[in-house]
C-alpha cells in the first residue's frame, strides 16, 4: 500500500468530491467514509510522528497509534462537536428568529433610510454583509431579493447591480467572519482566536466587497438584465412586502441586538485579552471581569440567541408558539450542519495524522510565504470540484492546521483568511448557491455564469493579494 501523505490526501479528496458529485452521497456520509479510508491507509509510524510533533510523550504517541480506526474517528468527531456545536446551534436560532420577527428587514430598511434610493446598491452591499455574519448565505439572499426587486421597480434600472451587491456582501461575510459554520470550524481547527478572526475577516471583507462592487457596476452597465416576473415570486406580492408598514416591524435597537450583543462581547473580551492580559483580568474591575466572562464565544452566542428570541416573542404579541417554531426549525437545520461539520473535523483529523502538514512545512521551509497561496488554491480546488464552500474550508483547514505551530514568519491568521477567500472560487452548477441566485433572481444559467461566478472569483483573488501584502507588512508575530 502506498503510504505517502500526498497520495493518501488525493484518495481522501477523491472520495469526498466523487462521493458528493458522482455518487450523490450526503456530505456527512462522504466525509465519514473518507475519514475511514484515510485512517486505514495511514501507517502507525506517521501517527506517532504526528503526535510527537504536537508535544505528546512517546508513550502517548504510541498509545494513539495503537487505538482502533473507529476510536480515533469518534474522538475527532466528538472534539469538533465540542468546539462548534453550541455556536452553530445558537447562530441558527439567531438567523431564524431575526427573519420571523422582521428584525432583518428592519435593519435593511434602516440602511436604505440612511443612504437613499440612489445609493441603494451600496446599502444592499453593506446590509447583506452585516446580515451575512450570523445568517447563512441562502437565507440572506431569500430575505433581500424581494427588497431588491421592489427597489428595481422604483428605480426602473440596476436590477443586476442590486442582485450582485446582495451576493457579494453575504458570500464574503459567510466565509470570513464568525459565527457562520465555515469560519467557526476554521478557527477551531487552526487555533485562531475568534476575536482576531472577526477583525481580520471584517477588514479583508471590506476590501473584497469593494472590488466586488466595482465589478458589479461594470457588469450592470455592460449587460443590464431586466426585472422579470415569475410564478414563485410575483412582482405584485414583492411590492406588497416592500410596502409593509414600519409599525409592524421591531424597533432598530431591538432588531440589531441579536447581532450586536455577541459581536460587542466577543470583541470586548478579545480586546481585554490582547491589551490587558489574561493574568491581569484576575485583578480587574468588575465590569472588565464580566465582559471577559460573557465574551467567551459560547456564552456570547447564547446571549445573542436569547435576544433574538425575545425580539420574536415581543413581535408575535408574546405568543410562545412563534418562539417554539423558530427554535425547532433552527435546530433542525443547524443539527444537519453540525453533523456535516463534525464529520469534516474527523476527516481533517485523520488527514493530519498522515503527517501531511509536516510534509508541506518541510517542502516550503525555504519560502514560507508560499503557504498562503497554497492554502488558497487547495481550498479553491475543492470548492470548484464539489461546490460547497464550507466543505472546502473544512478540507483545507484539516490539511494545514499543523501550520499554526510550524514557526511561521507571520501569524497563522493569514492562512485562515486565505482559506476563507479560496472558498469563493469557482461557483458553478454544482453549487447550491448558484441555483438559489438563478431561480430567485430569475437569471438564466448563462447570465449567472457571466456575472455571479466571476464576481465571487474576483473577490477571492483580491482577498488573496490583500492577505499576502498584509502578511508581509504586518506579520503580527
Amino acid at each position: 500500500m502506498i503510504q505517502d501523505p500526498f497520495f493518501i490526501l488525493l484518495v481522501g479528496m477523491l472520495i469526498v468530491v466523487g462521493g458528493i458529485i458522482g455518487g450523490k452521497l450526503n456530505p456527512f456520509i462522504a466525509l465519514l467514509l473518507a475519514a475511514l479510508v484515510v485512517a486505514w491507509m495511514t501507517p502507525a509510524s506517521a501517527i506517532v510522528e504526528f503526535a510527537l510533533s504536537k508535544g505528546q510523550s512517546q508513550a502517548a504517541a504510541a498509545a494513539l497509534a495503537q487505538r482502533s480506526i473507529g476510536e480515533r474517528i469518534a474522538e475527532a468527531f466528538g472534539s469538533t462537536v465540542g468546539k462548534i456545536g453550541i455556536l452553530i446551534a445558537m447562530a441558527a436560532i439567531i438567523g431564524k428568529s431575526m427573519l420571523m420577527s422582521g428584525a432583518a428587514e428592519r435593519i435593511v430598511r434602516s440602511i436604505l433610510g440612511l443612504t437613499g434610493e440612489k445609493n441603494a446598491p451600496l446599502a444592499f452591499l453593506s446590509g447583506s454583509f452585516f446580515l451575512g455574519i450570523p445568517v447563512f448565505f441562502d437565507t440572506v439572499f431569500y430575505l433581500m431579493i424581494p427588497l431588491a426587486k421592489a427597489m428595481a421597480m422604483r428605480l426602473k434600472e440596476s436590477y443586476l447591480l442590486l442582485v450582485l451587491c446582495i451576493t457579494a456582501g453575504a458570500a464574503m461575510a459567510n466565509s470570513l467572519v464568525p459565527p457562520t459554520p465555515g469560519p467557526l470550524f476554521l478557527i477551531a481547527e487552526m487555533d485562531i482566536p475568534i476575536g482576531m478572526m472577526m477583525v481580520g475577516g471584517f477588514l479583508i471583507g471590506l476590501i473584497t466587497i469593494g472590488a466586488g462592487y466595482l465589478f458589479a457596476v461594470w457588469a450592470n452597465k455592460r449587460s443590464p438584465i431586466p426585472l422579470r416576473d415569475s410564478l414563485d415570486a410575483p412582482l405584485s406580492e414583492i411590492q406588497s412586502l416592500a410596502d409593509k408598514p414600519q409599525s409592524q416591524l421591531p424597533g432598530l435597537s431591538l432588531a440589531v441586538s441579536p447581532i450586536a450583543i455577541p459581536l460587542v462581547l466577543i470583541t470586548g473580551s478579545a480586546f481585554i485579552n490582547t491589551f490587558w492580559g489574561i493574568d491581569g483580568v484576575e485583578n480587574a474591575p468588575a465590569l472588565v471581569d464580566w465582559i471577559h466572562f460573557l465574551g467567551e464565544k459560547n456564552m456570547a452566542l447564547i446571549l445573542g440567541a436569547m435576544a433574538a428570541l425575545l425580539t420574536l416573542f415581543l413581535q408575535r404579541n408574546k405568543q410562545e408558539e412563534g418562539m417554539k417554531g423558530a427554535v425547532q426549525a433552527a435546530l433542525t437545520s443547524g443539527g444537519v450542519i453540525i453533523l456535516i461539520t463534525a464529520a469534516g473535523g474527523a476527516f481533517g483529523a485523520m488527514l493530519q495524522q498522515t503527517g501531511i502538514s509536516l510534509k508541506i512545512a518541510s517542502l516550503t521551509e525555504g519560502y514560507q510565504m508560499a503557504l498562503i497561496p497554497l492554502a488558497f488554491f487547495i481550498t479553491a480546488l475543492v470548492r470548484t470540484a464539489q461546490g460547497s464552500a464550507t466543505v472546502a474550508m473544512i478540507t483545507a483547514s484539516g490539511i494545514l492546521s499543523g501550520m499554526s505551530t510550524a514557526g511561521l514568519d507571520y501569524h497563522h491568521l493569514y492562512l485562515g483568511l486565505s482559506i476563507a477567500c479560496g472558498s469563493k472560487l469557482i461557483p458553478w452548477m454544482n453549487d447550491s448557491g448558484f441555483w438559489i441566485v438563478c431561480k430567485m433572481s430569475n437569471l438564466t444559467e448563462k447570465e449567472a455564469l457571466k456575472t455571479f461566478s466571476p464576481l465571487l472569483t474576483i473577490m477571492g483573488v483580491v482577498g488573496l493579494l490583500s492577505i499576502m501584502l498584509a502578511a508581509k507588512i504586518l506579520p503580527l508575530v
